[in-house]
Formats: structure tokens, sequence, C-alpha cells
């Protein structure tokens, strides 16, 4: 690696804005340095970026919109840059459903309380989910965006070069994490 400052972003960054990142949104928050609609396309220059990673905010963008956003990151990373992903396991909800597993969730009995609920309305997260995810259903996506390697990883583990890229990765129990290369 070169002595060049790493630039990685940290796409849907919402209200989380840690220092030493490009913290872009589509909303305009404290701390959100890059104020974008991602289906407008990033002010950002092609091949610009080391790596990008995204916490759980794939699930707000439509099915339609999936593989051009996928894109679109894939065009403001290096060659060999890396889009870590982080996002919501359909697989892991469904099998703490289907064991009766109340804790798993994350919804409050004041909102809902039976377990077929509380997996409802998880999975939607109040109904701002648009999209839900599984490996292969995020793997296949990211392969349709054009990147030439995708890989599962584990929560605080990276097979990129960068081992800070795993920094911004939380929600364990409930996560999925996957590692594309352009």
């Amino acid at each position: 690696m070169s002595n060049t400052p790493i630039k990685r972003l940290n796409w849907g960054c919402g209200s989380w804005t840690p220092e030493g990142w490009i913290n872009s949104d589509f909303k305009d928050d404290p701390g959100v340095n890059l104020v974008a609609d991602i289906s407008k396309g990033l002010p950002l220059e092609s091949d610009s970026l080391d790596y990008a990673v995204s916490i759980h905010s794939l699930p707000e963008i439509s099915y339609p919109d999936l593989v051009p956003t996928l894109a679109e990151l894939r065009r403001v990373l290096k060659p060999g840059g890396v889009l870590r992903v982080s996002l919501p396991d359909l697989d892991i909800g469904l099998a703490a459903y289907q064991r009766g597993d109340k804790d798993y969730f994350l919804i409050p009995d004041d909102e809902v309380k039976s377990v077929s609920a509380k997996f409802i309305v998880q999975m939607l997260w109040y109904g701002y989910t648009k999209l839900l995810f599984t490996h292969d259903f995020i793997i296949e996506m990211l392969q349709k965006a054009g990147f030439a390697k995708v890989e599962r990883c584990s929560h605080k583990v990276t097979r990129s070069p960068w081992a800070e890229i795993t920094d911004l990765d939380n929600r364990e129990a409930e996560s999925l994490f996957v590692e594309a290369t352009k």
C-alpha cells in the first residue's frame, strides 16, 4: 500500500457519522458530509475510494433500484476496492421465529407481543424495510452489479486488506456480512 491516505465511504450512515469516513446519506443531518440520493449518482469521482461500507441501509432500497445502487457503489471504488455490507439476515430471523425465540427480537412487548408479530415488525423494521436479504440473494445481486469477487464474512472479520473496514460492524446477532471486490 502507498502512503496515500485511505479514502473510505460510510454509505447510508443516517445519524451515525464516525470521524475519518466520508459519511453519506440522503438526509442532511449533523456529521453527514456527503448528502446525496444514490439513485441520482454519488458526487464522487469514479475509481476514487479504497472501500465503502453499508450497515443496514440497503433494506430501504426497492428491488428495482438495488442493482443500480450496488453498481453506483462499485463505480466509486478503485479497482480492487471493496464494498462491505451488513444486512438484517432473513434466515436468522426465520430460525428465531420457527423456534419461538421471543427474546431474539428487538421489538418491545408494548409494541407487539406474539413471536410472529415481533418477526414481522422486525423484518419490516416498522415499515422502513422495502427488501429482505439472505446471503444468497445479496451475493447474486452484487454479482449482477459487476463485482468480480463476492464473499461471505463474519462480524468483525474481513477478507479485505483493510482490517479497519470492520470498524462500523454492529448488530452481530441479527446480521449477515458480505464483501464484494471491484
